[in-house]
């Protein structure tokens, strides 16, 4: 139940978007019915009951609920205000492109290690290649035996722009990375009043994090003035709102804010809109500083940065967060490049063996028609072994002796079609070939070069900011 540092996820959240992944369950194809990816995840990944992976899905597409939604639902995924989502019969689902993007990518590229699923019968993921910091991204929550971890979201751009100032000098300091990410960013936005704070708890891993709601005045004719609450504290999300309108409605029966008249939720898809409507004259200071005080208008949210490191629980800091997730990309990084890298070797000695051929082209054509079988050709090729095999001259047969293809040259060779050999599809070829040699000595530069692969680490960051970050829309932290 604790979340592993290098993808920010617990088993369950990363084996629902693999399973997703698995059946084609992508933004660019239909919605899937919830059913049918809880069965694949259920039947092939985790076998511990549907709901409690219906639960897990649910939230990963639920905007209040996570700072980023990582799965795209389509019908009842609940409200805000508590109410649970539609059975699983009924609701549909597919990846969003931000998820395939900075959360699945190059999984064919080796990156990652793949394990056994509990009957051995599949291969999943023992993390995913996340591009990003999603520990800090979406934060975590989570119970385990005698510990448990409570970790805020924050902002896309304000975190990239920590990574990169991280790998620019890895001396920084947590109060350095603060001159970037200023703070919480929660989904349901909110005020931290307690901003001094913020730096011991970024530095140790723990403590507490004190929230308002946003209160605005909305001035009427008459002079009369509503109070409308339009960003709550995030502990407030699900049952806590109606509490938090019981509440107000308490204090008026029991005469202790006499000065309002009627309280509505307006809340829409929109956002968060409460009003409170106040008699003509009122002490507006006086209410908002009640409502902080009585009511779950101002809360707590506690932190505890526990995942798991290398193996083992662990609290960690800020920057010992962003210094994982660092080594766990360029580990990514250098098993996709050599990965790439091995691919564009095969392609260049394929490539090398049939521009040699086409040189030689009736010399090897000569052996095919002298010889009686497959295996006897690729002993002349690789080896220059001419035995059996009858030649037109004697100048042939020792110009066959001099061959020295490769088996994957000679295996090309005679898979070869007869088209290739025209002039234009020679100088494709040999284009080709210049191509594979650039992207060799890239890719080698990239493997070899620790400012190479971090500048490829930060483009690949700036693309996602780029893309998906939005700066902060609302005053909330800051």
């Amino acid at each position: 139940a604790l979340p592993d540092v290098r993808d920010g996820f617990k088993p369950v959240h990363r084996r629902i978007l693999y399973g997703m992944l698995g059946i084609g369950n992508t933004s660019n194809n239909p919605y899937k019915k919830c059913a049918r990816v809880v069965g694949e995840v259920l039947g092939k990944y985790h076998p511990h009951g549907d709901s409690a992976i219906y639960s897990a899905l649910v939230r990963l597409a639920q905007p209040f609920s996570i700072r980023y939604t990582l799965i795209d639902g389509h019908g009842n995924f609940g409200s805000i205000d508590g109410d649970e989502a539609a059975a699983m019969r009924y609701t549909e689902a597919r990846l969003t492109k931000f998820t395939q993007e900075a959360y699945l990518s190059d999984l064919d590229k080796n990156v990652i290690d793949f394990g056994p699923n509990f009957d051995e019968t599949e291969k999943e993921p023992v993390v995913l290649p996340v591009r990003v910091p999603n520990l800090l991204l979406n934060g975590a929550d989570g119970i385990a035996v005698g510990m448990a971890t409570s970790i805020p979201p924050h902002n896309l751009v304000e975190i990239v722009d920590g990574v990169k100032a991280y790998m620019k000098n890895n001396e920084i300091s947590v109060k350095g990375l603060m001159r970037y990410i200023k703070g919480p960013d929660f989904p349901t936005g909110g005020i931290v009043i307690n901003k001094d704070e913020l730096l011991k708890i970024y530095e140790t891993g723990s403590g507490k994090i004190k929230i308002r709601g946003k209160v605005e005045e909305e001035k009427l004719k008459g002079g009369k003035v509503n109070l409308v609450i339009t960003q709550i504290p995030y502990p407030m999300v699900g049952a806590n709102i109606g509490k938090f309108l019981n509440d107000v409605a308490g204090l008026v029966e029991s005469k202790k804010a006499t000065d309002i008249v009627d309280i509505s939720n307006q809340s829409s898809k929109e956002g968060i809109r409460i009003v409170l409507e106040l008699k003509k004259g009122a002490d507006v200071e006086n209410l908002k500083n009640m409502l902080y005080k009585k009511t779950r208008l101002e809360d707590t949210f506690g932190v505890n940065m526990l995942a798991v490191a290398d193996g083992r629980p662990e609290t960690l800091s800020l920057k010992q967060i962003i210094e994982h997730h660092v080594d766990f990309q360029f580990e990514v990084c250098t098993r996709k490049h050599q990965t790439l890298l091995n691919k564009e070797l095969e392609k260049k000695e394929i490539q090398e063996g049939l521009i040699k051929a086409c040189d030689v082209i009736d010399l090897i054509i000569e052996i095919l028609r002298g010889s009686k079988n497959q295996k006897q050709v690729k002993e002349c090729l690789v080896n220059g072994v001419t035995e059996g095999i009858r030649f037109k001259t004697k100048a042939s047969e020792k110009a066959a002796k001099k061959l020295c293809f490769t088996q994957r040259q000679a295996t090309a060779i005679l898979e070869m079609r007869l088209y290739k050999l025209i002039g234009l599809e020679i100088e494709a070829l040999v284009a080709e070939h210049e191509e594979t040699l650039k992207n060799i000595a890239r890719y080698e530069e990239i493997l070899n070069n620790y400012d190479a692969m971090a500048q490829v680490i930060m483009e690949d960051l700036d693309h996602i900011k780029k893309t998906y970050g939005r700066k902060r829309d609302r005053k909330s932290v800051v």
